[in-house]
């Protein structure tokens, strides 16, 4: 490095990074460093040229991990670091480039070496590296200063105090890199964490009176989502073939940046990320989440939570309890506006599924809001393209929808939302559908996706569990839904006959031969029959709650009825089959009545007329299955935790394939919902098991 421009390749080789791995001292004010900190070359752009930069540079790693305990020089370039932040402020406001970009070199160079001691050694030894000071003979003071609490406070300093501007934008940008970085000390030990140095710098001390600010900062960075500055808009000297290193690489974050600081990182499949259109915001938006799921200390909760679940509007003018600390205000409505349109990252979503469950301002708020269409439709997105979302993006849908359908009023307005022309659904043309019927529509979708392809064990339950939540307010269903809702309980019909039929045969085939092992058919039979329950349960709710409002689901329940007949006599349905078996035998004898060769027409009329002569008496409503919020399915938050990926991997890959340790060490326990009819608690939803509803046809 220098201040010559340079190429990767030259790196292993350059005279300033040699001195500052090697074995003499610099002193922080050596002039060394303005020596060592004036570097620019071409800006790598993708996965291989950062996998380059990360392998030229690993030699200067190791050698600085192993003579930095005698020498001190890390220290001395955070001490250098730290003596220029404190004029960061007065340099933007000056429009000093040259300091600027100076002072994010050396917190770019930080933040490099600050991922290989994370990696290499224990955090008592990399407590050692940032607390080394030099002695002179006869000093025998054991007194030495806490770098790295002094880091960590100057960079949440530096994130929340120094304005944004396009001289500082990559700096801001580095900054809640490195604080990443130094979170993910967690994914090195096999333990949850709940006294590392994360707890007792972010938690306690003098970084703790920051939490508000932090967070705020963060929401607001993502509420924002502001671009990186154009090309000759930066600080860094420029080349004709490209911009500054530290420019390139936030401006590619969304190309595989992560590799940088992990050798390769931990993740054993990258998947293509679409280009970031705000590093800053991608960047606080990961920040935001971790810090957010890290686990209580063991003698103090998690601050940074207890800001997320109590932060309040800015139109709220109520007085903040004395109880709640770390409070502050935010715009709500730029805060939903952000949400619904970014809802395409599996971060983005994450955080919408944080603020509902933890926030309970937040959730008021939405579930008030009368533009519900554009929170939830990018979240039906995520379920119809199921097949090109990874598993932890769709379960986070899934499980905001089982929150937005907790609430009656949420299930009541969706059905008085009108749709016109939704193009993304392909399956049939939709001229004009309510937000309730495409929601069912995409959810029984889900399901059948899940029959017959991904085969998750768990994910038909919560589909059933959000369509359970929902048909006691089922209102004017489009016909199609209501089709699709007899056609899932023909498809469960179809499954339950095979296996049963598959059952007998091998019980007759087991009287001939002693030797082999009977399938566990019984067992396969008991899930299928409950998950059919499930479905009568949902048409028995909204025939018992809203028969008159629903005469094409009639329509479909008369035009299949031959399809109820065999549950009729069942014991597992004879309760739940009552009022459907009602109403099917009311409104046939009526049909039978009016003649034969009907229209469509026709017979909507006479059902509408018959729900009107139909004593509702006579339907008898059963125990609610509303869907319960618990402290189970921690799956889902290990999966979830795989999100706290940042510069550039896929949201998945960085944890996903490590989640059973990893996941749980970087995020902890966290609450969950999950529906109460799932057949085994505390099982990860994530598991590919084999599953009777989707045995090949």
């Amino acid at each position: 490095m220098g201040s010559n421009s340079s190429r990767i390749g030259d790196l292993p080789k350059n005279e300033y990074l040699k001195k500052l791995s090697g074995t003499e001292s610099i002193s922080e004010n050596d002039p060394f460093w303005n020596q060592l900190l004036s570097f620019s070359f071409p800006a790598p752009t993708s996965s291989s040229e950062l996998k380059l930069l990360e392998e030229a540079t690993i030699s200067v790693c190791r050698s600085l991990v192993e003579n930095n305990p005698r020498t001190g020089n890390l220290g001395a370039l955070i001490k250098v670091f730290l003596s220029r932040t404190k004029e960061l402020k007065l340099s933007a406001e000056c429009q000093n480039h040259i300091f600027i970009w100076q002072t994010h070199n050396a917190l770019f160079i930080i933040c490099c070496l600050l991922k290989v001691f994370i990696c290499q050694m224990s955090e008592e030894e990399l407590q050692l590296h940032f607390t080394y000071e030099e002695k002179s003979p006869g000093n025998y003071s054991s007194d030495s200063e806490d770098l790295l609490e002094e880091l960590l406070c100057c960079l949440m300093q530096l994130i929340t105090d120094i304005p944004l501007l396009d001289i500082t934008y990559e700096i801001s940008v580095e900054a809640i890199s490195t604080m990443v970085v130094f979170l993910s000390c967690q994914l090195f030990h096999k333990e949850v964490l709940r006294q590392s140095i994360s707890h007792k710098y972010l938690m306690r001390g003098p970084c703790l009176p920051y939490t508000s600010k932090l967070v705020k900062t963060l929401l607001y960075n993502f509420i924002r989502q502001e671009k990186p500055p154009p090309p000759g808009a930066h600080v860094f000297p420029q080349q004709s073939d490209g911009g500054g290193l530290l420019y390139g690489l936030a401006s590619g974050v969304a190309t595989g940046l992560w590799t940088v600081f992990t050798l390769g990182g931990v993740g054993s499949k990258a998947a293509a990320s679409p280009e970031l259109s705000s590093p800053l915001a991608n960047q606080s938006l990961l920040l935001l989440l971790v810090l957010a799921n890290l686990t209580d200390a063991s003698d103090a909760p998690n601050p940074y939570r207890q800001a997320i679940m109590s932060f309040k509007n800015t139109q709220d003018s109520s007085p903040f309890p004395s109880s709640i600390p770390h409070a502050f205000q935010i715009n709500f409505n730029s805060l939903y506006t952000a949400l619904c349109e970014q809802q395409t990252s599996d971060q983005a979503t994450l955080l919408l599924y944080t603020l509902l469950h933890q926030n309970s301002n937040i959730r008021t708020y939405m579930l008030a809001r009368t533009d519900m269409e554009n929170l939830v439709l990018p979240i039906l997105e995520i379920l119809y393209h199921v097949e090109e979302r990874n598993s932890h993006h769709v379960y986070m849908a899934l499980i905001i929808l089982l929150i937005l359908t907790e609430d009656d009023g949420f299930n009541r307005s969706i059905h008085e939302v009108i749709l016109k022309n939704i193009t993304w659904y392909s399956e049939r043309v939709l001229t004009e559908i309510s937000l309730g019927s495409l929601l069912i529509l995409v959810v029984i979708r889900t399901i059948q996706y899940n029959m017959t392809r991904t085969r998750d064990k768990y994910l038909h339950t919560n589909c059933l569990a959000a369509l359970a939540n929902m048909s006691a307010q089922f209102r004017s269903l489009h016909q199609y839904a209501a089709q699709r809702i007899i056609s899932l309980f023909s498809l469960l019909s179809k499954k339950h006959n095979k296996v049963l039929e598959q059952a007998t045969q091998s019980l007759r085939g087991s009287l001939s031969s002693n030797d082999v092992p009977l399938p566990d058919y019984a067992q396969d039979l008991n899930v299928i029959e409950e998950v059919i329950r499930m479905m009568l349960e949902i048409i028995n709710s909204c025939l018992t709650n809203s028969l008159h409002h629903n005469p094409n689901l009639v329509y479909a329940l008369l035009y299949k009825r031959d399809l109820f007949e065999q549950f009729r006599t069942h014991p597992s349905f004879q309760d739940i089959m009552q009022n459907i078996d009602l109403v099917i035998s009311f409104f046939s004898s009526r049909l039978l009545q009016a003649g034969a060769e009907l229209s469509v027409e026709r017979v909507l009329e006479i059902i509408k007329q018959g729900v009107v002569a139909l004593p509702k008496d006579r339907l008898k409503p059963l125990a609610d299955r509303q869907v319960d919020r618990v402290l189970a399915c921690q799956a889902f938050v290990h999966a979830a935790s795989g999100f706290s990926q940042f510069h550039g991997l896929s949201v998945s890959s960085l944890f996903y394939p490590h989640f059973d340790h990893n996941i749980a060490r970087m995020l902890g326990k966290q609450k969950c919902v999950r529906h109460h009819l799932c057949p085994r608690k505390n099982v990860s939803p994530f598991r590919r098991e084999r599953h009777p509803l989707a045995l090949q046809s």
